[in-house]
């Protein structure tokens, strides 16, 4: 079969993803069907009895009947605080209230120019993906700036804004585990390992960076695999989608003037000088950014708990100088105009944070997902598979259990107790196995709804094409999915035939 003939019928099979997906209600409708989806087959299951106990608990796994009178009433009376307290939806917006500001102002769309500047529009993919990348050390931040930018810059460049945002997402979600600085993630999973390894050793101690070193060259693997399927597979296809968005919201790229260009370095020169003080603030290793044990990447330091707010400040403070500077602003009411449209972007995402937070809530106290991710393992551990091909049904695994529980954390608290001391007792160490899971981890982000920042993706398409749907940003993202699933998977199996060390005091072997 030719490569003309494979790329038809991938294109073909592409469309009818994305025809069928667009064909379901809307996403916000969707989450609520899932919802009461998810109270019916509470009840259903509620009265069985299963066989798999859970590690969280140490009893018997019982399904919730989430349309009890105790748990409806339960649910009545949290709905305020379910909504309010959905993770994504203050870092969401107040992300954006800074983002808006420095976009509105012209400081955002000024960067842009000096970027497409020194950088050639055949390079912007591998770039994008990499700042993608770089961007999991700020926590959830790369959903809320890299991804949006994606758009941008591949607009102002006259490439299609899609493959920027697929590029974007491909690399802040579907490359998780790969990045080459540490971050909260690392000492919050081998946490969860050690706590499993100890079960069959108890004695065993494992290192925070134990995947350091694969996560680092992962990333190479990331950027070249989706860099090609960015300019090869993904943007040729949406060639044919035309972009229908109104004018006034799209970036326009005009040739800067003298104005322009000292008002973007004296904000940005601000923003550095800010961004200096930060880090003399936080050196010390008693710094109060610091955690109490002195880490900086640790979930509970000041720092990274931090994140979001500095990306507000480190947005509005150069938005509103250039602002001002370039006369953008005349006064405070352009100022707070810039942040108002900012939110009048986001009213459609927070209609759909509301349902897709009552979803993920009554999906979670049901058990439904734990009972789903633990059938599997034990299913895998019945299959008694030799090594790789083990280490390979933990990727597959993982990546499917993935489409339903969306934490990391959560699917490695429910399945590490069984898969790590499974490897342990016919060689296989900790860290190998944590780096299975951390691959098939990250491969799926990208093609489930239920993640958390899906429906925001959504929103920054639909800036550009305004019917894109849930079955166009997953056909765009059904590529990816397939090709870091293969390629990643078998890097990992070469990576260990290899002997490269996996990372600070890791090994492939137990004991």
């Amino acid at each position: 079969m030719s490569e003309q003939e494979t790329k038809g019928m991938l294109g073909r099979f592409l469309d009818i993803i994305e025809r069928a997906g667009n064909k379901l209600p809307d996403p916000a409708i969707l989450f609520l069907i899932l919802l009461v989806f998810i109270w019916i087959l509470s009840a259903l299951l509620s009265p069985f009895q299963f066989a798999e106990v859970d590690p969280r608990t140490g009893e018997t796994l019982r399904v919730i009947n989430m349309l009890s009178g105790d748990q409806m009433a339960s649910f009545l009376a949290n709905m305020t605080n379910t909504f309010i307290t959905f993770a994504p939806l203050g870092i969401v917006l107040l992300a954006m209230l800074g983002v808006g500001a420095a976009e509105h102002s012209g400081y955002i769309n000024t960067a842009i120019k000096y970027i497409l500047g020194f950088t050639p529009k055949s390079m912007l993919t591998p770039m994008l993906i990499m700042v993608g990348i770089l961007s999991h050390t700020a926590a959830d931040a790369g959903y809320v700036l890299v991804i949006p930018l994606g758009g941008v810059i591949f607009y102002a460049a006259g490439r299609h804004p899609l493959a920027g945002i697929a590029a974007a997402f491909a690399g802040v979600s579907g490359g998780f585990s790969a990045s080459f600085i540490p971050s909260g993630i690392d000492p919050l999973i081998m946490g969860f390992t050690q706590s499993a390894a100890q079960i069959y050793d108890p004695d065993i101690l494992l290192n925070p960076l134990n995947n350091f070193f694969f996560k680092s060259i992962s990333s190479f693997l990331i950027i070249f695999v989706g860099w090609w399927i960015t300019d090869r597979i993904v943007e040729p296809r949406l060639l044919k989608i035309e972009v229908d968005a109104d004018e006034e919201d799209l970036p326009v790229m005009e040739h800067l003037d003298k104005k322009e260009v000292r008002a973007f370095w004296i904000a940005t020169l601000v923003m550095l000088a800010g961004l200096v003080a930060l880090l003399v603030w936080t050196i010390p290793s008693n710094s109060p950014m610091r955690a109490p044990t002195g880490e900086i990447t640790a979930f509970n330091a000041p720092i990274m708990m931090a994140i979001v707010p500095l990306i507000f400040l480190f947005f509005i403070i150069p938005g509103v100088i250039y602002g001002y500077l370039s006369g953008t602003f005349k006064d405070s009411k352009d100022m707070i105009n810039s942040m108002s449209k900012a939110m009048n972007s986001m009213s459609y995402y927070i209609v759909m944070a509301f349902f897709c937070a009552l979803f993920i809530d009554a999906f979670g106290k049901s058990n439904i997902g734990t009972l789903i991710a633990l059938k599997g393992a034990n299913f895998l551990q019945s299959l008694a598979l030799p090594g790789a091909l083990t280490i390979v049904g933990i990727v597959l695994l993982t990546a499917v259990v993935n489409l339903l529980v969306g934490s990391a954390s959560a699917k490695w608290a429910l399945i590490s107790p069984i898969f790590v001391p499974m490897l342990m007792g016919i060689g296989i160490s900790p860290d190998l196995t944590q780096a299975a899971y951390r691959v098939g981890d990250s491969v799926s982000n990208i093609i489930t709804p239920l993640l958390p920042y899906f429906p925001l993706v959504v929103v920054f398409c639909q800036r550009y094409v305004k019917k894109t749907g849930i079955g166009t940003l997953v056909s765009m993202m059904l590529p990816y999915f397939f090709i870091f699933l293969i390629t990643w998977t078998i890097f990992l199996l070469i990576y260990w035939f290899i002997g490269i060390p996996l990372g600070f005091q890791a090994t492939y072997t137990y004991p």
